[in-house]
């Protein structure tokens, strides 16, 4: 797809459409060396913190990506058209840690600009972000204690804060 390059404050989504319905690819690692790992994530948020655009995105310790994304300095998020629901779908549903789950989808993995992580080629949304806050949930401070029947395990997530250094859209995320 060719995607405009735009400024943060240029984006139109619906966050909870984007990130509940549609889910949102999150990628993280070096293309350059090939080694990386892509999962879905259903929760998080697209907003300003420090005076900055940012996102926070929530990964379990328990997970593959976990030990990337804590190691990188950096992350990607995608959002994909329908024709591509499948392959995210498998993307949520397998683990990279068991197989090359990439190999099965329809989906290209590309060199990003501005970060060392991927993006997708298929993707009708980049959102490149540098890692700037991590923070652990705390589940003393749930104020609802239903949250806590998200975490049967206990493993609560990292909670990571990316500021948006390039985004990339169709026309149809851009602000009028």
């Amino acid at each position: 797809m060719t995607l405009q390059t735009i400024s943060p404050k240029e984006l139109l989504v619906k966050p909870y459409d984007l990130i509940e319905r549609q889910t949102l690819v999150l990628t993280s690692g070096s293309f350059a060396q090939r080694n990386f790992n892509a999962m879905v994530i259903g929760w998080g948020f697209l907003g300003c913190m420090w005076n900055r655009p940012c996102v926070i995105v929530p990964v379990r310790p328990t997970r593959y990506t976990y030990n990337f994304i804590e190691n990188a300095p950096d992350f990607t998020l995608c959002a994909f058209p329908e024709a591509y629901k499948e392959d995210v779908l498998f993307l949520g549903t397998h683990s990279g840690r068991n197989e090359d789950k990439l190999s099965r989808t329809r989906l290209t993995p590309q060199a990003s600009q501005a970060v060392s992580a991927p993006s997708f080629a298929e993707a009708e949304l980049v959102i490149e972000c540098k890692k700037i806050y991590r923070a652990d949930l705390d589940p003393s401070c749930f104020l609802d204690p239903s949250i806590g029947r998200h975490y049967p395990l206990k493993d609560f997530h990292r909670m990571y804060y990316g500021e948006m250094v390039a985004v990339r859209a169709e026309p149809g995320f851009l602000a009028a």
